[in-house]
């Protein structure tokens, strides 16, 4: 590991004063992914600032009944609170999913939506990769990529987003705020992630800086009933090969809302719009959940050996929704 500064932010000002005067310095929360990245030298910051002792570890209800989570909670914080678990148990479910309980309880929210992908070609620096050396060819799309991408990957990149909380957050329209040496901001997380494009190694639409102060989730009745499931390789923790973050709203037999995501399929949480759309008005059947996840599978263009991701995803559909609905109806 290279040397580096370190110094300890006291508050917001501090930490982002100290990011403006040095723009190749990193935010320092749990450091569970940038430590691992630094060690195998995919990251070389000159200098950590460590922002984990803020004050940004508040969960609060907020007035519409949805909530704001401080970038500084632990996973685990999310994962055990009362009104994660009530209005948004989808959210405490992704969580829980995503990494042992000792990893838990040093992640922070704000870390998690910053993590980068776990595609071996990134995390190898004797191979190339356009999203750590831009410019030095992606080999997933001819090599190994059978956990890749299958929507809105370009020929530079094909990575997959790798976070379980963040496909909750897209289901359900979180908000992302945080502060830079100008002042504040917010950014929907329907904005937060570029798209591939040219530049794979561009990925989050912050500004150049910004530090993460919390994110706001709002009130959503259907939330309560949501459910998060995840696919993976082996029954202890692993990354996904595909999941899904769904609520649904039935009256009469027919879907009166309908929130849901997919992880795994693309570089960034995939809200699955046409889905959504396709089922609107709809008996609230397998059936139409099948028709709905046909409507938006038909977008993916999988590699040649990741085309399994198109059947799974389409039957996390159909069940998560039959599962939700069968419940609403005891």
């Amino acid at each position: 590991m290279r040397e580096f500064d370190y110094q300890r932010a006291t508050d917001v000002r501090t930490a982002t004063t100290l990011l403006a005067e040095n723009p190749d310095a990193r935010f320092l929360g749990g450091g569970t992914n940038l430590v691992d990245l630094m060690k195998t030298g995919v990251e070389n910051p000159p200098q950590l600032v460590d922002v984990r002792r803020l004050p940004l570890d508040a969960i609060e209800v907020t007035d519409d009944g949805g909530l704001r989570i401080g970038a500084t909670a632990t996973n685990s914080d999310v994962a055990n609170h009362p009104e994660v678990r009530r209005r948004f148990p989808a959210l405490a479910q992704a969580v829980l999913a995503g990494a042992s309980g000792q990893l838990r309880n040093v992640a922070t929210v704000g870390g998690n939506l910053l993590q980068r992908t776990r595609c071996g070609y990134f995390a190898d620096v004797t191979q190339p990769c356009n999203k750590r050396v831009p410019g030095s060819g992606c080999p997933a799309i001819e090599g190994e990529h059978h956990n890749h991408a299958i929507f809105d990957w370009s020929e530079h990149c094909a990575a997959t987003s790798p976070s379980d909380m963040a496909v909750a957050l897209a289901a359900f329209d979180a908000a992302v705020s945080y502060e830079t040496a100008d002042g504040p901001g917010e950014l929907s997380y329907s904005d937060f992630h570029r798209p591939v494009g040219e530049r794979p190694d561009q990925e989050i639409a912050l500004p150049a800086g910004a530090l993460i102060t919390g994110i706001t989730l709002p009130g959503a009745a259907l939330a309560a009933r949501s459910r998060y499931r995840k696919v993976r390789e082996r029954a202890s923790y692993a990354f996904a090969n595909g999941s899904i973050a769904a609520a649904l709203e039935v009256r009469n037999g027919v879907v009166d809302d309908v929130r849901i995501a997919f992880g795994a399929v693309a570089n960034r949480p995939w809200r699955a719009h046409a889905a959504e759309r396709a089922l609107l008005g709809r008996a609230a059947t397998a059936e139409e959940f099948g028709a709905a996840a046909d409507a938006e599978l038909a977008a993916a263009t999988p590699l040649p050996h990741n085309g399994y991701k198109v059947p799974l995803i389409r039957n996390l559909v159909v069940s998560v929704l039959t599962e939700i609905t069968e419940e609403a109806t005891r």
